[in-house]
């Protein structure tokens, strides 16, 4: 056996079927079947059609509820901000230096979180979005300032 004669085993390759190429080689329809949006050239069906059965997304039933008032927060920790507020040496903390340290990005609502509170030593003055009780009376109880941000509204109309 060299390399100028080898070749596929007897069965191993089939011919392509040519479709449409006159009217011996199931020319007339393609192999569409006659008439009908299938037939015509551009034809796709919908996502999820089950050739009119009922789809599976519609046969599995609904649950849970989604709040369209729902607040989303991005937490940080205390031990955290205490962490990269000695690092920077700041004593004020708010938005401007989460974002520039990679805490939270520009769009984040921020709550500030207890987790570290047993060992918070800092005494900072957090501005934020939110805080948790705990976390509050941690910074209250050295001294620091816990600052909640309050969004702007417009003023109602006197009527």
């Amino acid at each position: 056996m060299e390399l100028h004669n080898l070749k596929p085993n007897k069965g191993a390759t089939h011919k392509r079927k040519r479709i449409a190429r006159g009217e011996g080689s199931r020319g007339g329809t393609a192999t569409r079947g006659n008439k009908g949006a299938q037939a015509r050239a551009g034809y796709h069906s919908k996502r999820g059609f089950e050739g009119g059965q009922m789809p599976l997304h519609k046969r599995i039933p609904k649950y849970g509820f989604s709040n369209i008032n729902r607040v989303e927060f991005h937490g940080i920790n205390l031990d955290t901000i205490a962490e990269v507020a000695a690092e920077a040496g700041v004593k004020a903390v708010d938005k401007a230096f989460f974002v520039q340290h990679g805490l939270a990005s520009k769009n984040d609502k921020i709550k500030v979180l207890a987790r570290g509170s047993d060992k918070f030593s800092a005494v900072l003055e957090i501005t934020a979005d939110a805080f948790s009780e705990t976390a509050k009376t941690a910074i209250e109880a050295k001294k620091g300032k816990a600052i909640i941000v309050v969004k702007k509204t417009s003023a109602k109309k006197a009527e």
